[in-house]
């Protein structure tokens, strides 16, 4: 059972690592073995998370890289390549949400930067990627949507238009490079007690209202999303490609 879920000796970049659900993954990955390229906007926030993986004697490499700019990704890429020889792993996680409101009052400057953040960044970041799992015969690609994507978030729509792009440029990317050994998944996490989602969480009535539709009767921990990374990162997801698994204590089920 041990090795449908081994990672040891596996090469992951995790972007949006240096805090929240990035952070829980890049420390569960490294935990079960694998070598973990961690990436965030600012190098000195990497850097410290870093010096505190290493000290547990875990495998670490942090990559400053902005989830918008292009050149900054493919960087990524090459320098992962150039410290570990390869990319096994990629998880899509950065992302960001300026808009907070009714989606009319949203500026184009806010569309703009949430696009080429939260969808264009995963898909050149995605693109790099690719080119050396090709020459490995193989990869995994997760990335991290919302189940604001499978249906809107109050006052979130730009962010959840963004999440419903990413959830179709994972079943794209499925269909497209099934047949070259690369799964290609999403999760698609309910409200987590992140500093990403504190506007939600920390407004009681928004919070109270969430809570009052979410049959387990809380909001998640980064670590319920690690978990199901792991799973779709290691051999036992093989034959799982182009689906959105939804971790939302069970906020989304139908209920009458």
């Amino acid at each position: 059972m041990s090795d449908l879920f081994d990672i040891r000796g596996k090469v992951a970049i995790v972007t949006g690592s240096s805090r929240g659900i990035g952070e829980a993954i890049a420390r569960r990955f490294a935990e079960a073995g694998a070598k973990v390229v961690i990436s965030s906007r600012k190098q000195d926030a990497l850097d410290q998370m870093a010096e505190e993986m290493k000290a547990d004697g875990l495998e670490v490499f942090p990559v400053a890289a902005h989830n918008g700019d292009k050149t900054a990704l493919r960087t990524l890429v090459d320098r992962t390549v150039e410290k570990y020889g390869t990319v096994d792993i990629l998880i899509n996680n950065a992302a960001t949400n300026p808009h907070f409101g009714p989606i009319l009052e949203a500026e184009d400057s806010m569309w703009q930067k949430t696009f080429e953040v939260n969808v264009m960044g995963n898909f050149w970041l995605t693109q790099a990627a690719v080119e050396v799992m090709r020459r490995n015969g193989g990869g995994k690609i997760i990335n991290v949507a919302s189940v604001n994507g499978l249906r809107p978030g109050r006052f979130q729509g730009v962010y959840s238009v963004t999440k419903a792009a990413v959830i179709n440029l994972t079943q794209t990317l499925a269909m497209e490079l099934a047949s070259e050994n690369i799964q290609v998944n999403a999760i698609a996490p309910g409200l987590i007690k992140t500093r990403f989602a504190q506007a939600i969480w920390d407004n009681d009535m928004l919070l109270q209202g969430i809570l009052d539709r979410t049959p387990q009767g809380r909001i998640g921990d980064p670590d319920d999303i690690a978990g199901l990374a792991l799973y779709l990162a290691a051999p036992a997801s093989n034959f799982a490609t182009g689906q959105v698994f939804v971790v939302d204590g069970g906020l989304t089920v139908p209920m009458l």
